[in-house]
């Protein structure tokens, strides 16, 4: 969760961390932003006082790095803000950025199940997964959910020519993608296993 319109400013993090298709640890931090004008209290109920006494970003990193260590990906939903905020933070601070991919959860619930719209609750709805929306750990554990559930197995450097059959262009679709996917030319939706 994110305090204002700046990515640096997260407030809150939820980490759950999946091996073997089993959610193995899970942590939550409240953070103190660099600005102490809170915009998005409204939204999550975080509030200035919640957070002044917490660690800052940097202060905190030495405790959450360790979960992240070792990762295939990371999954989030809508995951370029949420990769945004993570390397804002990092950069903010001086902190290398974790290199592993994100994976986003929009896309794969998407993809696997051709759900729309396909906002947080809406996908949980579905896949009857509990959330308290915009706690950061509920979240999370909501995305770690949607991976499980879709059985995916992680991103793959290695592709296979799929072509579309609307307009037959080639598309380039990770060895192991099971589920629907959407062309990038005619944006025609077809069920592709790889």
């Amino acid at each position: 969760e994110t305090a204002d319109r700046y990515k640096d400013s997260a407030c809150a993090v939820g980490l759950v961390r999946v091996e073997g298709g089993k959610v193995v640890n899970k942590v939550h931090y409240l953070i103190r932003p660099p600005r102490q004008d809170i915009e998005f209290t409204h939204i999550h109920g975080i509030s200035w006082q919640d957070v002044a006494e917490q660690p800052s970003f940097a202060e905190l990193w030495p405790t959450i790095e360790p979960m992240l260590q070792g990762v295939d990906f990371f999954a989030a939903h809508n995951a370029s803000f949420d990769r945004g905020v993570l390397h804002a933070c990092c950069e903010a601070h001086g902190i290398n950025q974790p290199s592993p991919t994100f994976v986003c959860t929009v896309k794969l619930a998407r993809d696997t199940w051709n759900i729309r719209p396909t906002k947080l609750p809406n996908v949980c709805e579905y896949l009857d997964i509990p959330l308290n929306h915009h706690n950061a750990l509920s979240d999370a554990e909501a995305c770690a959910r949607i991976v499980i559930s879709a059985n995916y197995p992680g991103p793959s450097n290695r592709k296979i020519a799929v072509h579309c059959p609307s307009c037959s262009v080639p598309l380039g679709v990770p060895q192991g993608r099971n589920g629907r996917i959407t062309c990038l030319r005619c944006q025609h939706q077809f069920s592709v296993k790889t």
